[in-house]
């Protein structure tokens, strides 16, 4: 597939590595020659020096023979100016990064489609909306719904008195037959490699494992996995950045009691109009005096999303050490993200990365419609609608010539979310949830076309 990423800022650059790692064909564009100089330096691409919106440096990148077009400057009058132009040159797809959130609350209405812009991205909304998610599923560290939450992915950190540590896969579904969830990856304390499960596969205290569930089910993993489900009120957010804005809206919307704390004076008050439901504290975050004063020990949730990451890790640690139920960090560097699980705090999260899962359900083949990256993992979860004419359609999964590091994680079907056993038969219509390495893709891809 051929594709055009203009701007070559983090997310541009994160984007271009994870596709050229799949033999994408990539053209990177952007006006800044040192960020041109290291992606070329570090990735199998082609870049351009340039305005993305010059026709000519389009015509130069081939714009008419491309597939997609992806805009994420951090201008989003470029990136909407870019996807417009790319589509009248003849691109077949378009997507725009975008920071306005209006935009997307109001894309029916204003039919972007009709100006030749067919996605638009806004990793800020996207993280507002994975911080909500987290706070929903308080004792896990990392969730994902399918089909409006028919099937639910969920990552939690085995303590010692879970049940099935030390035991076998296949044990623990003897000893727990009548649960409703499935095992889709794990990665051992202390080690970077991530596993896909199999029967023979054990659970070890300390395994970070990602498991599919449907609704009855995300009670009885906080049961077997010794968490509590915690009820979170009380919110605490530092920093009143875009993500802090619209999280704090959101939650205030659903009767949360917030607290947001910002250190301009200027936007504090800005805030505070814009949220009045919100007790919004002019103040620096970091100074400890301040958050005892604000009565940090009362809150059930601490939510740092300055645009420092050092910031938010130092002061999600310290509302840990005042035993916090949940402390979420938002975090742009990517080696500090490497460290998710043995940092210390509950959950960190990455608009590059989110951003990237997004996008890149627009890039698989076949009947993909939902992608994302596990965190920390070298795992990723597809969901594929089966065709009439799919090489699954019609046969059980336990005859599937599925691939060893790939494993089915569930089935929507009829609208109802199915943990899917060997003996489970797959029909037209299905939604099949698939968990894999991402090397096998491919394959897995062309089962499914």
């Amino acid at each position: 597939m051929k594709i055009i990423i203009a701007g070559a800022g983090e997310v541009g650059f994160h984007l271009a590595k994870l596709l050229s790692y799949e033999s994408q064909n990539i053209t990177l564009i952007d006006t800044d020659k040192e960020s041109l100089a290291y992606a070329d330096n570090h990735l199998d691409i082609r870049v351009l020096r340039g305005d993305a919106t010059s026709i000519s440096i389009l015509k130069d990148a081939s714009v008419q023979d491309s597939e997609l077009v992806i805009g994420v400057t951090s201008s989003e009058t470029t990136n909407l100016t870019l996807c417009m132009l790319a589509k009248q040159l003849g691109c077949k797809r378009t997507i725009a990064r975008i920071s306005n959130t209006e935009f997307i609350d109001n894309k029916e209405l204003l039919k972007f489609s009709e100006l030749g812009i067919d996605e638009l991205i806004s990793p800020e909304e996207l993280a507002a909306t994975e911080i909500q998610l987290l706070l929903n599923k308080s004792a896990f560290n990392d969730t994902y719904e399918f089909e409006e939450g028919e099937l639910i992915m969920v990552g939690v950190s085995l303590p010692k008195s879970a049940p099935f540590v030390g035991k076998m896969v296949k044990e623990a579904a003897k000893v727990f037959p009548e649960l409703h969830f499935m095992p889709i990856a794990l990665q051992r304390l202390g080690t970077q490699y991530t596993v896909i499960p199999r029967g023979d596969t054990y659970f070890k205290e300390g395994d970070q494992v990602y498991f599919i569930t449907v609704k009855e089910g995300v009670d009885e993993l906080y049961k077997l996995t010794g968490k509590k489900k915690e009820d979170i009120k009380n919110v605490m957010i530092l920093g009143g950045s875009k993500v802090g804005y619209k999280t704090a809206r959101d939650l205030c919307s659903r009767r949360f009691n917030v607290k947001l704390i910002e250190k301009n004076k200027e936007k504090a008050f800005d805030l505070a109009d814009d949220l009045p439901n919100a007790l919004v504290i002019n103040g620096d975050g970091r100074n400890v005096e301040l958050l005892d004063e604000e009565s940090l020990e009362s809150m059930d949730a601490f939510i740092a999303v300055t645009g420092n990451s050092e910031t938010n890790i130092m002061s999600c640690l310290v509302a840990k050490s005042k035993h916090i139920k949940k402390t979420i960090a938002l975090v742009e560097n990517m080696d500090y993200f490497q460290l998710s699980h043995s940092i210390g705090i509950d959950t960190l999260i990455n608009k590059k990365l989110l951003a990237a899962n997004n996008i890149f359900r627009h890039i698989r083949k076949g009947e993909v419609v939902a992608l994302m990256r596990l965190n920390n993992l070298n795992a990723e979860i597809l969901e594929f609608i089966v065709k009439k004419n799919s090489k699954v359609t019609g046969s059980t999964i336990r005859d599937l010539n599925f691939p060893k590091n790939a494993t089915i994680g569930g089935v929507v079907r009829d609208g109802e979310g199915i943990i899917a056993l060997g003996g489970f038969m797959i029909k037209e219509g299905d939604r099949v949830v698939v968990c894999c390495h991402p090397e096998q893709i491919p394959k897995i891809e062309r089962m499914f076309l």
